[in-house]
């Protein structure tokens, strides 16, 4: 018997688990150890994470893998290491130096600043080709991989706030805190950074502390949560607080979990620009359902609450 065990039946099991993903292992590596650990099949992830990185990885187990694709819109935080003075193939370490400056002037701390003021706000990206972006149908890496020419659209995003949190001119090392838009890349940024300074640059390390409301301070490691089991298992709609709230008339709880519409004046009162709402009935939380205001009418987008539970209702 697993500790997941504890307190809780396998087949309801059902939650996100805030986890602390180590360097070294895979996004999906933590997946399978979970599958592993709770005995759950249906088990996914929201925003991977490099190999090489660690940090916060949300990881939902069973009706709870319906919403990721949410958390997948959700901000995030980092703190990354940059290393003046080398470029690779990757934008890492873990790539092939592509070049090497064995002497340099390291730039000072106010031009540093300088340079990170021109990327806070709404900037443009290409993202590496060593990247799980799909090129028709393909991850980006595989194709590189495979000894393909790879061109990447670049993209816009918003970095929120950019700090500089540690500066090293020994070992031509900085240390920023990012705070950004999904998609973002730090890779790429990091290197941006670099080429902004006239240096080469790569991401030494990276830590995520944030994905939407998951931090780090309260991410769990592997040796604590195969120790606590299911009690590190968060409610399903946990990262769903920036979405309104919407609380279906008693009866109709039953109809919703079935995939019915329902009619309600008291729709009205919601925030015009709420499309999505989390719908609670029935005193449980039950998924999401889609607001059409003209017609006053809540519709199941994806249901979470186990449709058996209410056959009786």
């Amino acid at each position: 018997m697993t500790a997941a065990s504890k307190g809780a039946s396998q087949t309801a099991l059902c939650g996100f688990l805030n986890v602390l993903k180590p360097p070294g292992m895979s996004s999906h590596d933590i997946v399978g150890f979970v599958r592993h650990q709770f005995g759950v099949k249906k088990v996914g992830h929201a925003g991977t994470l490099d190999p090489g990185a660690a940090g916060v990885l949300p990881v939902a187990v069973g009706r709870t893998t319906r919403l990721i694709e949410y958390l997948e819109h959700a901000d995030k935080s980092y703190r990354a290491e940059l290393t003046l003075g080398i470029a690779t193939d990757s934008g890492d370490t873990s790539g092939k130096v592509l070049e090497r400056l064995d002497t340099f002037e390291m730039p000072s701390h106010v031009r540093v600043e300088e340079v990170l003021a021109r990327f806070r706000g709404d900037i443009v990206q290409v993202p590496p080709a060593h990247s799980a972006i799909k090129i028709g149908g393909r991850r980006a890496y595989e194709l590189v991989r495979a000894g393909r020419a790879v061109a990447i659209p670049e993209r816009h995003v918003t970095i929120h706030t950019l700090t500089l949190a540690g500066f090293d001119a020994e070992k031509h090392r900085l240390l920023i805190d990012v705070a950004c838009s999904r998609g973002t890349y730090i890779r790429t940024l990091c290197i941006d950074i670099g080429r902004a300074l006239g240096l080469p640059a790569v991401m030494s390390f990276l830590v995520r502390t944030r994905v939407g409301a998951f931090t780090l301070g309260d991410a769990w490691t592997l040796e604590e949560l195969a120790e606590a089991g299911a009690e590190a298992l968060l409610p399903p709609e946990t990262m769903l607080s920036g979405l309104a709230r919407y609380d279906l008339p008693p009866a109709r709880a039953a109809s919703f979990v079935n995939g019915l519409s329902t009619h309600d004046f008291h729709i009205a009162q919601l925030p015009a620009d709420a499309g999505i709402v989390r719908v609670y009935g029935a005193g449980s939380f039950l998924g999401i359902g889609r607001i059409d205001h003209a017609a006053a009418t809540v519709t199941p987008e994806k249901v979470i609450a186990n449709p058996q539970d209410f056959h009786n209702r």
